[in-house]
């Protein structure tokens, strides 16, 4: 990745958004120096303008902002980071800095539906999800019907509490189905948004 940073004087505008929720967090800006600094030790660097120096975001409050990926736009002069937020981002306390809250939104299922991708495209040992890819197609057919059985109990003699529980893992064991099967919750989508036309 090769970026333009003389275009604004050494500096480049740093879009930060949260990796499971996609709220964009804040913005920076970056030298090589922060940018260096923050891909070796994976928490966002900026250079603070205010301060004249690399400011690591959280070395105060503790709220870090633990790196996921950072890609740059198309004219290599801006950069778009998406972290995992320790803590509230914004200075004044809220959760970004247009005083938006960041929370866990259905936006979190495209996130998963990478994560399980990158299981079956890697397999690690010692991973659930690694196991149920290796036990098959049976068997990942089978703990879908399982928690179906499990979802469909909980909504009709159980607690709420435990019917979110039971629908989690059934969402989670459709994902890993389809991703065996090479689809995607796209492709779900897709079809809901044709019938639905």
């Amino acid at each position: 990745m090769t970026l333009d940073f003389q275009k604004s004087g050494g500096l480049i505008p740093a879009i930060i958004q949260d990796s499971n929720t996609n709220k964009v967090l804040m913005l920076g800006y970056m030298s090589p120096e922060s940018l260096s600094k923050t891909e070796k030790t994976g928490k966002v660097t900026f250079f603070s303008r205010s301060k004249n120096r690399l400011w690591t975001k959280g070395e105060e409050s503790g709220n870090f902002l633990h790196v996921v990926s950072i890609s740059a736009d198309c004219d290599n002069d801006t950069l778009l980071i998406k972290v995992h937020p320790e803590g509230p981002v914004c200075h004044t306390g809220a959760d970004t800095c247009w005083n938006e809250e960041n929370k866990t939104d259905i936006s979190f299922l495209a996130y998963l539906q990478e994560f399980i991708q990158k299981r079956y495209d890697e397999m690690p040992e010692g991973s659930y999800t690694t196991s149920l890819f290796r036990k098959g197609i049976n068997r990942m057919a089978q703990k879908v019907g399982e928690e179906a059985v499990e979802t469909v109990i909980e909504a009709t003699n159980g607690t709420d509490e435990g019917f979110i529980y039971e629908a989690s893992d059934l969402v989670y064991h459709l994902i890993v189905l389809l991703t065996s099967k090479g689809y995607s919750l796209a492709d779900l989508a897709k079809e809901l948004e044709k019938r639905h036309s």
